[in-house]
């Protein structure tokens, strides 16, 4: 759906590409680990440290790389659209490749990791049926992808990916509201099979970060799902 029917902040909006580029320099001040650390951290299904070959769509700063090397992901790709923020990712060294480039075509081999990983993504995406095929094309069978995102009813609420440039003034990121039975019939259709699911919602940890944010508590503000590529065994 459409975010401009929900949005109530009526913020300048900027290209996915353009805004990442200007928000990269303090992109890691503003993004709090309880929008997607602390649910990957619930996640139960995944046993990281035996992961062989992960990928990072949509890597952003390395955040998320960081992150999975701290679980023990030994090997590690990227890929991202936004040069500004690929540079915060391979100042960390955390990579073995970083490319530049589309995670809904990212001209990879198939079937070449066990592991995938999209995170603070999904809702920039004007269709998500092309991320879950090209997920599903480069993901060994038997593989997952873990999908972190922001939560469709947070966003119904009017609030977009948004971020203060330098003088101040909040603009947005182009946004799109997806609902979780959205992800569910794209990801079947590409053969996935849903292993775990959890839902963050604004809560006393959120509002000791964000007092302004009480008029919200309760409501849930981001998501993680764990799909396995059809070919499992079991």
């Amino acid at each position: 759906m459409d975010f401009e029917r929900f949005d109530t902040r009526r913020y300048p909006t900027l290209g996915v590409q353009d805004g990442y580029a200007e928000w990269a320099p303090s992109y890691e001040r503003v993004v709090q680990d309880e929008m997607d650390l602390r649910l990957l951290e619930r996640v139960t299904t995944v046993r990281w440290a035996a992961t062989r070959r992960a990928l990072d769509l949509a890597c952003g700063t390395g955040r998320i790389g960081r992150w999975l090397r701290a679980k023990g992901v030994a090997r590690l790709d990227g890929i991202d659209l936004t040069p500004q923020m690929l540079d915060q990712a391979r100042a960390k060294r955390l990579y073995d490749e970083l490319l530049l480039g589309d995670m809904l075509a990212t001209g990879l081999p198939p079937a070449g990791y066990d592991l995938i990983t999209v995170v603070l993504a999904d809702e920039h995406l004007g269709a998500l049926p092309p991320l879950y095929r090209e997920a599903a094309r480069l993901c060994a069978p038997g593989g997952q992808l873990v999908l972190v995102g922001y939560h469709p009813h947070f966003l119904m609420l009017g609030i977009p990916t948004h971020f203060d440039r330098e003088g101040g003034q909040p603009v947005a990121i182009e946004s799109h509201v997806h609902l979780l039975s959205d992800h569910v019939k794209a990801a079947h259709a590409a053969g996935w099979g849903l292993l775990e699911m959890d839902e963050g919602v604004v809560d006393e940890a959120w509002l000791a970060k964000k007092p302004r944010w009480q008029k919200y508590a309760g409501y849930p503000v981001s998501f993680v799902m764990v799909w396995r590529r059809a070919g499992a065994e079991g």
